[in-house]
């Protein structure tokens, strides 16, 4: 008998909360079903070098090339 007291915007409102819920609810299962990463296998590149001890470590890499040929235009 509540309900037929409550106007639209209230019988919208508790609806919108409640879809959101179950979005949440739906949205933390799928996410503790999803299987786990382990970053302790993610590894640096091998072919990484070092970084120099008293700076200087300016190399003219692949990205640098790029960057420069997109500023020459």
């Amino acid at each position: 008998m509540q309900d037929s007291h409550m106007n639209e915007k209230e019988k919208s409102s508790r609806r919108r909360f409640f879809a959101g819920a179950a979005g949440v609810g739906a949205a933390a299962a799928a996410v503790a079903v999803l299987p786990r990463v382990d970053a302790s296998g993610l590894a640096e590149e091998p072919s990484a070098k070092p970084a120099p001890e008293k700076g200087g470590g300016y190399q003219l890499s692949e990205h640098v090339k790029r960057y420069y040929r997109t500023t020459s235009a």
